[in-house]
């Protein structure tokens, strides 16, 4: 059996902790056998082989009566750049207690589970359902509902060095001004209705008129102005950092992407880069 999970983008501008899209890089976990303890195989750095490795310990919170398992795990999934690597970690622990503890979850107490181990919702209800998401938590229960999915690539831009979560929330403020905090969640509030409304000009537009976050990340991410400045010079929808970074996410047409990627390498903003789409299946169990 073969638990395959997507990666996620989220943020996407003003969505902060709250929007998020499955994208297609994929962690997978192959279960090899019954064992006398926790084994898993990876070839991933500071990673554990045991227990304590965080699919291994999602499992054991949602089903304690599990069985030692031999895992093998292979992610095309970078880890700590803002691609929801921990989230599909955790899917995919989820879904290992469900299928062994046959315990019948539904996709909403899936998301329940792991967005109260996450603290937010915007990659692991992605993640489990798929697609692009809105999701929120209001009196410690988790919300999400499914938007249409968007019709462009994503060119994920993905800088040598990691930006670990904790990092990057701390350098946020603590507080916002009450005007300030008002224009930023009109923003999202119509951020969410275009998307809805499938109006991609101008979600395209309001992506980059963040104010939550990206303003106090921009010194961790000095790529980012320069990624978005060319990919405006070559017809993309948006460019956005994806989740906390250092990921760059933009949004493109397949027919500007050959132009974007050269934009790219002329202005010497050299790093890994991966065309993507979005991810329409979600969790998945290959048997």
């Amino acid at each position: 059996m073969i638990i395959k999970v997507p990666a996620s983008t989220a943020n996407l501008g003003p969505g902060f902790d709250s929007i998020g899209m499955a994208v297609s890089l994929y962690l997978e976990v192959e279960v090899l056998s019954i064992s006398d303890r926790f084994q898993v195989d990876h070839v991933m750095p500071k990673i554990p082989h045991d227990k304590n490795n965080l699919i291994v310990k999602t499992a054991l919170t949602v089903y304690p009566g599990l069985e030692p398992l031999h895992l093998r795990v292979n992610s095309d999934i970078p880890l700590a750049h803002g691609l929801g690597s921990s989230s599909s970690a955790i899917a995919a622990g989820i879904e290992l207690a469900d299928h062994f503890g046959k315990l019948g979850l539904s996709d909403e107490e899936k998301v329940q589970i792991g967005a109260q181990i996450e603290g937010h919702p915007d990659n692991i209800a992605p993640t489990i359902l798929c697609g692009l998401v809105v999701g929120t938590e209001v009196d410690n229960h988790f919300d999400a509902v499914k938007a249409p999915l968007p019709p462009y690539n994503l060119v994920a831009y993905v800088p040598d060095y990691n930006l670990p979560t904790k990092k990057a929330r701390g350098v946020l403020p603590k507080e916002l001004l009450l005007k300030e905090a008002t224009h930023g969640s009109a923003i999202a509030n119509t951020l969410v209705a275009s998307l809805f409304a499938q109006n991609y000009e101008m979600a395209g537009e309001l992506m980059e008129k963040d104010v939550f976050h990206e303003p106090y990340r921009e010194k961790l991410v000095p790529e980012l102005l320069k990624v978005r400045e060319v990919a405006h010079q070559k017809h993309a929808l948006t460019t956005y950092l994806s989740g906390a970074g250092s990921t760059i996410m933009t949004w493109i047409e397949d027919k500007h992407v050959k132009g974007f990627l050269s934009g790219l390498n002329k202005h010497d903003l050299k790093a890994n880069t991966l065309v993507l789409h979005p991810d329409e299946h979600g969790v998945q169990i290959i048997e």
